[in-house]
């Protein structure tokens, strides 16, 4: 059942700029990962200690970067860890807008690039492997609480898994959700073309009478304490004894209102899963759509997009302000997670 359902609109006199928040820290590592013929490519963002020079992480054509101190000392003390997933397509530094934010509230987060799901290596017949998402986050929990720069820091009580689209099914799986493989073919062939997950499997030549045995697999990593998942993918296909089981606190969070995609509707209208879970929290933003959770685009974005064939990721509904929305995104996930109490102070220079 869910705990609480909140509609977040977006005020005009929300003030959300992401430079108004003070500089995190920021860090590069690899993770060994035995389930991986090669090392996973990390990022860390952590409250800051003492500053090192700034750095921006992220821009490229078509979306802007974010600030941070690379390399930094941490801030000293504990702090809650999040582990952070991107979705199909996308990459940790696409979401470094969230991670430095969630980092100014006092947290420490921890992202990889999924191999066969990243930007430049997204391949439907790879990003389907689902349990290899998961394992990948919890090969990097493993490495970071093996770090003696970091583990200290590290309060092992307040892990969180944190993923956005297809990053969201990730989150959840490391919370306990299983997967039916049954049930995903028949959630594509009722949305058939309303499904974007299903439309790029089919692409891609995937058959989904022969979904890989693991695809069904437990990953649940029993040190998540608690899980957010942002227009998470999945949904209708997760068993409902292990939602039963999942008696963690979850936040789900749907973008837009009528323009919200059906494959990531967790509402009533959609998968309903937030009055299935056990300790569930719902929150939905709008104005906005999916790609409204991705970096801030640049001015000359769109046209370039159109010129190279691609998605309209910064198309978006009249009225929508992305960066006010990644501020109540933030917002909403530092004050799920309890993190604003213990924010450190901010250092600057």
């Amino acid at each position: 059942m869910s705990r609480s359902l909140v509609a977040v609109t977006l005020l005009a006199g929300l003030t959300a700029s992401a430079a108004a928040e003070p500089l995190a820290g920021y860090d590069r590592l690899t993770v060994a990962a035995p389930h991986r013929p090669a090392p996973l490519a990390a990022s860390l963002w952590y409250p800051l200690g003492t500053p090192t020079y700034r750095g921006i992480v992220g821009e490229n054509a078509v979306f802007e970067g974010t600030e941070a101190y690379v390399g930094a000392a941490i801030a000293k003390g504990r702090f809650p860890l999040v582990l952070l997933s991107h979705g199909s397509g996308g990459n940790m530094d696409n979401l470094s807008w969230l991670s430095a934010q969630l980092a100014a509230h006092g947290a420490m987060v921890l992202a990889v690039n999924h191999p066969g799901s990243t930007t430049g290596d997204s391949s439907p017949r790879r990003s389907i492997r689902l349990s290899e998402r998961a394992a990948d986050l919890t090969a990097a929990l493993d490495a970071i609480l093996a770090d003696p720069a970091f583990a200290p820091h590290v309060d092992a009580a307040r892990i969180a898994s944190l993923g956005f689209s297809l990053g969201g099914a990730t989150a959840l799986n490391l919370a306990g959700a299983r997967l039916d493989r049954q049930a995903y073919r028949d959630y594509c062939a009722r949305l058939g073309d309303r499904a974007a997950d299903c439309v790029f499997f089919a692409k891609g030549g995937v058959d989904l009478a022969a979904l890989p045995a693991d695809w069904e697999r437990d990953m649940r990593d029993a040190r998540i304490a608690a899980a957010v998942a942002v227009d998470p993918g999945m949904s209708y296909t997760i068993t409902p004894d292990s939602i039963a089981a999942m008696t963690l606190p979850v936040l789900l969070v749907n973008l837009g209102d009528e323009t919200r995609w059906p494959a990531i509707d967790v509402s009533a209208a959609g998968s309903d899963l937030v009055a299935r879970l056990p300790d569930a929290s719902y929150a939905a933003v709008a104005p906005g759509n999916h790609f409204t959770f991705l970096a801030e685009c640049k001015p000359e974005a769109p046209a370039l997009l159109i010129a190279e064939g691609e998605d309209p990721i910064c198309d978006e509904p009249a009225g929508t302000d992305r960066a006010r929305a990644h501020a109540e995104i933030a917002d909403l996930i530092a004050a799920f997670l309890g993190l604003d109490a213990e924010a450190p102070p901010a250092t600057t220079n």
